[in-house]
């Protein structure tokens, strides 16, 4: 009775939120912050057992050796104070899951494409603006650029190969490592994705706006894009707008 009245009884669970957009690590960070297993958790999500790939049918076209960057499905989580990193990876896999719907799966499979390519484009999606409308035309934006043969020239890939450093704008020893996630050097989708994203840019993925753009310009101080078919548009959309 004396432990209830002092209020020193142990929580019956721990909430945690992952926001849209974070990586794997973000993820462990916060975790460890919580006092849960974030250096586990980051282990599994990086060299994931064959036994947990097994279980769900969205990773049977994963490459081998890959993570489970993209899948790690971001929300707000009730997990046990004592949980194992084990249990917190397969509540987040399982929440996947149930939020990829079949009509996505199907859509996916109509358009020739696989799940993989999918979640890698919305993770790069995700991380590039922030507005539903924005996404999918950025998402047809990037996947126009594919069906060209053109970079997908993402600042958001570049970030992931420093290592997470996000910046507005990269210098030109950003753009040239040879990290294969530099999509400026190295054309067609990076190796896998470069965030967990939620379901609004997993639906532009999936169903991007047709445009004829093939580039896009964010103004970070008022949050506005712009678009534009030719190069010389987007010139002349950064000179306009001092980007």
């Amino acid at each position: 009775i004396r432990i209830l009245v002092e209020g020193k009884t142990k929580p019956s669970y721990v909430r945690v939120t992952f926001p849209e957009g974070w990586t794997a690590e973000d993820m462990a960070e916060r975790l460890n912050e919580k006092n849960l297993p974030g250096d586990r958790f980051l282990e599994i999500a990086k060299n994931p057992p064959s036994e947990t790939v097994g279980q769900f049918g969205f990773l049977k076209d994963m490459p081998a050796g890959a993570s489970l960057e993209g899948y790690l499905f971001p929300d707000t989580y009730f997990f046990a104070p004592e949980e194992s990193a084990e249990n917190i990876v397969l509540k987040m896999l399982k929440n996947f899951d149930n939020r990829l719907s079949e009509k996505f799966r199907k859509e996916i499979e109509t358009k020739g494409r696989d799940i993989f390519g999918t979640i890698t484009m919305a993770s790069i999606v995700e991380s590039e603006v922030k507005t539903e409308a924005d996404r999918k035309i950025v998402s047809g934006i990037f996947w126009n650029r594919l069906e060209i043969g053109m970079a997908l020239q993402s600042d958001a890939t570049v970030s992931y190969a420093l290592g997470g450093e996000k910046k507005i704008q990269h210098d030109a020893a950003d753009i040239n490592i040879g990290s294969p996630y530099n999509t400026y050097r190295f054309k067609g989708l990076p190796p896998g994705p470069v965030s967990n994203p939620g379901i609004s840019s997993i639906e532009a993925a999936i169903n991007p706006e047709e445009t004829d753009y093939l580039y896009f310009l964010n103004n970070p101080e008022t949050g506005k894009t712009f678009f534009s078919v030719t190069f010389e548009e987007h010139v002349r959309n950064k000179a306009e707008n001092g980007l």
